[in-house]
């Protein structure tokens, strides 16, 4: 595993980071935490801040995987969304779910309140739908979120769209002014400062090999070892073969990212500076950066293989969208991976009484792992109502096991897609 950032825009313009070395020795810990992206940071404060000693493992550098890589977009809820959740697992389970479904965004803006992190966030999200049937489905969601949080979110039609996005691709759009972007590096990197201002230690290039159980569990690297009373796996689709009962039931798939250079002109892209994410089942997704390039993504490569030319996946669908930006110059391009449940909701649970895990955001990560470190948190701290509801959804397996799970999964998602292009 290359452990050096991707060639990202991202990587190119964070923070400036202190050495964190590799774990050499014996250390003892109330909480070790392996991986230090959204999750592992997100628990990790929780807990400092609630005076427990916290030691994090982190193969490669804070933020490396998916928390350094995304799109940047605050979203609420989940990949599957509320009124799903109710028809498959119950009122009571979507009423607890749905009662969580808003608070990532808010923990987000409160660590960047609280500890002063320079991450570049602004206020405003847009859902975006190409056909007069997606636009339906923007009426339910709006009625759908409104039911669960006070939201204040607008219906825009017609000409009025160009005020916000400048493009002709879409039918209606759906502003949700508690929405936003971040750089989220920075926001990672932000975090860990924020860790190790409350005692927490961070040990980079320190890979886990094995984590021993027992009632002081053992986490183990090649040059050291950590004994905790509790221990968090939070690699995502980063796991690798670690545990591989949580590797079993989930599928790591890339995402492709591209940066322009910056556009004198941004305000015939997107006027008000908001975030964009359309309503396909294959979307785009974009925003404009702090300098005003223009971040736009999409794309899924089911088993997350990197493709040999990011730039030719992301460029058509970005000048479909934006003509006027038509051989616009491309800076960065990068791809990376985040991690897909058959059910498309995230995997909560305990793999002994002491080890917590968390996985499988399905590509709706960056609001739902701030919120899932603060019920693991809690449920450390012996409050585990929140964590239960997480716990108690089922983990299945893909159809054809390990082995078929990529083509199985790739066809279903030609279907859909083909579906959102012939509108039906």
């Amino acid at each position: 595993m290359n452990s050096q950032h991707a060639p990202s825009y991202y990587a190119a313009s964070g923070l400036p980071q202190p050495e964190r070395p590799p774990l050499q020795g014996r250390v003892e810990a109330d909480v070790c935490i392996v991986g230090a992206g959204y999750t592992g940071l997100s628990s990790g404060l929780h807990l400092a801040e609630a005076g427990f000693k916290v030691v994090v493992l982190e193969a490669a550098k804070v933020g490396w995987g998916a928390s350094g890589r995304n799109g940047g977009q605050i979203v609420h809820s989940y990949s599957r969304d509320i009124d799903v959740i109710e028809r498959n697992h119950g009122k009571a389970v979507a009423d607890a779910m749905g009662s969580m479904a808003f608070e990532g965004a808010r923990i987000i803006r409160e660590r960047v309140a609280k500890y002063g992190i320079d991450c570049d966030l602004k206020d405003g999200g847009i859902y975006a739908a190409k056909t007069r049937k997606k636009v339906a489905g923007l009426h339910e969601h709006k009625e759908l979120w409104e039911k669960y949080d006070s939201l204040k979110m607008q219906l825009v039609e017609g000409a009025d769209i160009q005020k916000h996005v400048r493009t002709d691709e879409y039918e209606a759009i759906l502003i949700d002014p508690t929405g936003g972007h971040i750089h989220p590096l920075k926001l990672a990197q932000g975090e860990a400062a924020a860790l190790e201002s409350l005692g927490g230690v961070i040990h980079e290039q320190s890979p886990v090999t094995r984590i021993e159980r027992g009632a002081t569990a053992v986490v183990r690297t090649a040059q050291g070892e950590v004994h905790a009373k509790t221990v968090i796996v939070a690699c995502n689709a980063y796991i690798g073969e670690l545990e591989p009962k949580l590797s079993a039931k989930s599928m790591p798939c890339g995402t492709q990212v591209v940066a322009t250079a910056p556009l004198a002109n941004w305000q015939d892209v997107l006027p008000t500076d908001h975030c964009v994410e359309d309503t396909n089942y294959l979307l785009d997704y974009y925003r404009l950066s702090a300098d005003k390039r223009l971040i736009f993504g999409g794309g899924v490569v089911y088993g997350a293989k990197d493709p040999t030319d990011i730039e030719s996946h992301i460029r058509p669908n970005l000048e479909r969208t934006f003509p006027q930006l038509k051989g616009v110059k491309i800076d960065y391009a990068w791809t990376g991976n985040f991690l897909l449940t058959l059910s498309r909701l995230p995997q909560v649970g305990r793999l002994e009484s002491n080890i917590y895990y968390a996985q499988g955001c399905s590509g709706h990560g960056v609001t739902y792992t701030h919120m899932i470190g603060r019920v693991l948190s809690e449920a450390i701290r012996g409050q585990h109502e929140r964590f239960d509801v997480f716990a108690g959804l089922p983990h299945y397996p893909f159809p054809g096991g390990r082995l078929f799970r990529v083509p199985f999964t790739a066809l279903g998602a030609l279907w859909y897609d083909l579906r959102d292009r012939l509108g039906v």
